[in-house]
């Protein structure tokens, strides 16, 4: 009899299991197929939420100059237009100075050109190669010809790329739009948000929404001490080896470290070429294996280790998600990456608090009083 009930109570205790085990996987299910469509219902809304995600990002710059313009006395729209106006024209300054200084140097790396160009030309008229003049016209005519051929998809090529800028100017221009809007509106959305949703679920949101506007901000600060520390390494790099336009080349490092992947590189390879151009071989190999080991040193370890620290996340989760989201959606995803996970780390830590908060335990009001506490009946031994 005391075998058959045990033999009853471990079939319960494993009937329990598996039903625990198959709740719990269904509610799983359910969890990543929302996930699963969260994710697909923003990629066929990409075209609107990016502008989003990039005037909230913008904001996140203009917004403690305007707070502070505000807390002088001028109104929301006036504030936002001045931020806006005046970070505009420090980024026109930027580029203009920059354009400036690579036309005054472009006779210096002209010149130089041309004396690379005869040097190659007697390199290669000597040995191993022993090549004549009429060979090289005849490798260059083979290299016209074959760009003839290529012609039609070059221009596809180029239309398509003419269509990637246009949508990129829109984009910008939207995202600026809705960054005036966010300056200028955003004290009064978490007011607005408490009245739409009520006051219990209102505070719950704009606390978490508060705590994402601070990660955003810390991402975009961790973001330029990253390519500010590129832009300082790679330009005393160009200096040192004697490379002309090094502080414009700087410049477009820091710059380009605010786009993932392709700026860096774009910089980089400018500043080899410049480096070959005009001071020979052996300095753009120079330079290009510091171009090489700073964005290594900057990707792998220094941008992890800044931005984990900055938005409570783990060297090696910021490194995984950069990669899951370029391999997902390309430089948009890996400039994104992070900060979404970010903000998705900051409403887990949140509901991890209120679920602690509401499960403490209960203490005994009656020990609070002083009264003793009752004792329990016990049983006749």
């Amino acid at each position: 009899m005391e075998r058959e009930r045990r033999w009853a109570d471990k079939g319960e205790a494993i009937g329990h299991g598996i039903s625990w085990l198959a709740r719990w996987s269904l509610r799983t299910a359910l969890a990543v197929l929302g996930l699963w469509m969260v994710f697909w219902l923003i990629g066929q809304l990409w075209v609107v939420v990016m502008p989003v995600l990039l005037g909230l990002l913008i904001t996140t710059v203009l917004w403690p100059p305007a707070r502070w313009l505000m807390s002088k006395g001028l109104n929301s729209a006036l504030a936002a237009s001045i931020v806006l106006v005046l970070g505009l024209a420090v980024l026109v300054g930027v580029i203009a100075a920059i354009s400036s200084s690579i036309a005054s140097g472009v006779p210096e790396i002209a010149e130089s050109a041309q004396d690379a160009i005869t040097q190659l030309q007697n390199w290669a008229g000597g040995p191993p190669l022993n090549l004549r003049d009429t060979d090289l016209d005849r490798l260059i005519a083979q290299g016209v010809d074959q760009l003839r051929s290529s012609i039609g998809s070059i221009a596809s090529g180029l239309l398509t790329g003419a269509g990637a800028v246009t949508s990129g100017v829109v984009t910008g221009l939207v995202a600026l739009l809705l960054a005036f809007f966010f300056v200028k509106d955003g004290a009064r959305f978490t007011p607005w948000l408490r009245g739409v949703i009520g006051e219990r679920a209102g505070g719950h949101v704009t606390t978490v929404l508060e705590r994402v506007w601070v990660t955003l901000g810390s991402f975009i600060r961790s973001q330029a001490v990253v390519s500010l520390i590129d832009a300082v390494f790679i330009g005393l790099g160009l200096v040192i080896l004697g490379v002309p336009l090094a502080i414009p080349l700087a410049a477009l490092t820091f710059l380009g470290g605010f786009i993932p992947i392709v700026g860096a590189f774009i910089a980089g390879a400018l500043a080899v070429l410049v480096a070959l151009v005009s001071n020979g071989l052996t300095t753009a190999i120079i330079m290009l294996v510091i171009v090489i080991v700073v964005q290594q040193v900057e990707g792998n370890v220094l941008q992890p280790i800044l931005q984990s620290r900055s938005l409570r996340l783990h060297a090696a989760v910021v490194l995984l998600v950069v990669t899951a989201g370029t391999s997902l959606y390309g430089i948009a995803g890996a400039f994104f990456s992070v900060p979404v996970a970010a903000a998705v780390a900051v409403v887990v830590r949140y509901l991890g608090e209120v679920i602690e908060a509401r499960s403490v335990p209960v203490m005994d009001t009656s020990q609070l009083d002083g009264d003793e506490p009752a004792e329990t009946e016990r049983s006749p031994e």
